[in-house]
């Protein structure tokens, strides 16, 4: 019989079977790129926790757990922490691993070039202690920084140089672009961008292997019905997400199972906070509407959530308030109610602000990241008419939508956030905090929302150890994100998967598929 473990149940480990098998899998989604320092999404992240290991990882139950480093503990009275080094390892390519390839990995992981850098803000130094020991400084206690590196990718300095890939690069391609040296259970065969991604178990792997898989092969496939059809013909043993119109009908076909489950991932609308006209529309070039709180706030209470939910999720994701959900780390509970739906008061607050008879903007959203995001772009576009402000969407893949945004080419955009370290004050470093490259804050507020009072909270959540204290800066955060309408964030985004029911699997809420615990029947 077959079992699938979810994150919320996990117990005992999956024993290997004797028969080794291939799996294929698939998603709307290819990760853009085998570099682990080159972008900080979670197709990337999610695929290349496969290939690459960092110091700590994830386990089945989301808890921080030892992984190239056996053991850690914190430094004086909060300076920094040590890290003792596991022994034995090997990269793909045979390579020993040691401190050198951490403090590499370091100085790639946050340097400018580096889509990750903003993960290291808060570390001042990286010391050699000997060839098995780290010290990580941070310029000020930080408590949660072990679960902020659960993602940080460790490659290996003499493979990274050989083969002119010190730095990585967010546009183009080069070496670690297509191929990879972890010292992770699976290792890169092949790379084909856009059609096939192969991995092969790593015999040499330091860990206990809870698979059987001889070859895993995935293929990105954008068109929902050719997924569905993919995994009912047999063409593949797994599919992310599956349709929520055609959950219902697939759990009820012969040998197919469907995984549901909740993410931490929230889905919002952001806006163009420092952008002082609009681009596009029959608007382009006027004032920028979206510099007035009343305006965001009309979008905030022109949007039904609760009809979003009801027909485009058929009822498997749930409303959200904050950048969080209530099962992270930091949620404030007080603040748990979203804006209610209400077309005249939104009309009401247009007019307040001077566009009684509307404006005309550009909506841009991704049509291969989330589940269902372009149909919940169309609903949000029929919902703003109904207020009386035009949104013209333009929806496009995810390999072309990120760079958009990072060059501010939107009117108001869709953004899904999952913080890696299940807390609060996660999304406040990346989405609330004032944008600074320097000090690596703000790295995807495209909008440019800035809040002096936020800015001088955010170290102060990073340092607090008293989780009283701590709770009212996060809840005094919150406060004011909700006051200035930084995002409306709209639903949790629901985790449903798609397997064959000869397949044994992990969901975790961080929507990581780990191939090291799948077994085929």
């Amino acid at each position: 019989m077959r079992h699938i473990l979810l994150a919320t149940t996990m117990g005992v480990a999956l024993a290997s079977p004797a028969l080794a098998e291939e799996f294929r899998w698939a998603s709307t989604t290819d990760p853009q790129t085998m570099d682990p320092h080159a972008v900080n999404s979670a197709p990337v992240l999610g695929f290349l926790n496969n290939v690459y290991e960092g110091l700590v990882r994830r386990g089945q139950d989301m808890s921080v757990e030892p992984a190239l480093a056996t053991s850690w503990e914190p430094i004086g009275d909060g300076e920094g922490w040590r890290f003792n080094l596991r022994e034995g390892v090997t990269f793909h390519d045979g390579a020993e691993f040691n401190a050198d390839d951490v403090i590499f990995s370091y100085q790639r992981a946050s340097g400018e070039a580096a889509d990750t850098s903003s993960w290291f803000a808060p570390v001042s130094e990286v010391v050699k202690v000997d060839d098995f020991t780290v010290d990580i400084m941070t310029s000020a206690p930080n408590p949660i920084f072990p679960d902020s590196i659960a993602n940080w990718m460790i490659m290996d300095q003499g493979w990274a140089e050989a083969n002119g890939v010190t730095e990585p690069i967010g546009e183009g391609e080069n070496y670690a672009t297509l191929n990879a040296n972890g010292t992770a259970a699976f290792m890169l065969e092949s790379r084909q961008p856009g059609l096939e991604t192969v991995l092969v178990p790593y015999d040499g792997w330091w860990g206990d292997a809870q698979h059987n898989i001889t070859r895993a092969t995935f293929t990105p496939i954008q068109n929902p019905a050719t997924a569905v059809a993919a995994l009912l013909s047999g063409d593949v043993d797994m599919i992310n997400p599956v349709p929520i119109q055609d959950a219902a009908r697939l759990s009820q076909s012969d040998g197919v199972d469907v995984v549901q489950g909740i993410e931490a991932r929230v889905i919002m609308l952001g806006f163009p906070h420092q952008a002082e006209t609009l681009k596009y529309g029959a608007n382009e070039g006027d004032a920028n509407p979206f510099l007035d709180v009343r305006v965001r706030q009309a979008v905030a209470q022109a949007v039904n959530v609760p009809a979003i939910l009801q027909t485009i999720m058929r009822g498997n994701a749930e409303e959200a308030s904050q950048l969080v959900s209530p099962a992270m780390r930091g949620y404030s509970e007080d603040l748990a109610v979203r804006p209610a739906y209400d077309v005249e008061a939104a009309r009401a607050l247009l007019a307040e602000a001077g566009y009684a008879d509307g404006f005309t903007f550009g909506l841009k959203c991704p049509n291969d990241r989330y589940l269902n995001d372009e149909a919940v772009c169309q609903a949000v576009v029929s919902m703003l008419a109904q207020v009386g402000i035009t949104a013209e969407l333009d929806a496009m893949p995810v390999r072309n939508y990120w760079p958009e945004l990072r060059e501010d080419n939107f009117d108001m955009y869709l953004l899904g956030w999952s913080p890696g370290t299940f807390d609060a004050e996660h999304p406040i470093r990346f989405l609330a905090a004032t944008p600074n490259e320097e000090a690596r804050l703000g790295s995807w507020n495209f909008g440019g929302f800035s809040n002096a009072r936020v800015d001088e909270l955010l170290p102060m959540i990073q340092s607090e150890i008293d989780d009283t204290a701590r709770q009212a800066m996060l809840d005094e955060t919150t406060q004011i994100l909700q006051d200035e309408v930084a995002y409306v964030p709209m639903y949790v985004q629901p985790l449903v998967w798609g397997v064959r029911d000869n397949v044994s699997l992990v969901q975790r809420p961080d929507n990581f598929f780990i191939l090291r615990w799948v077994t085929v029947e």
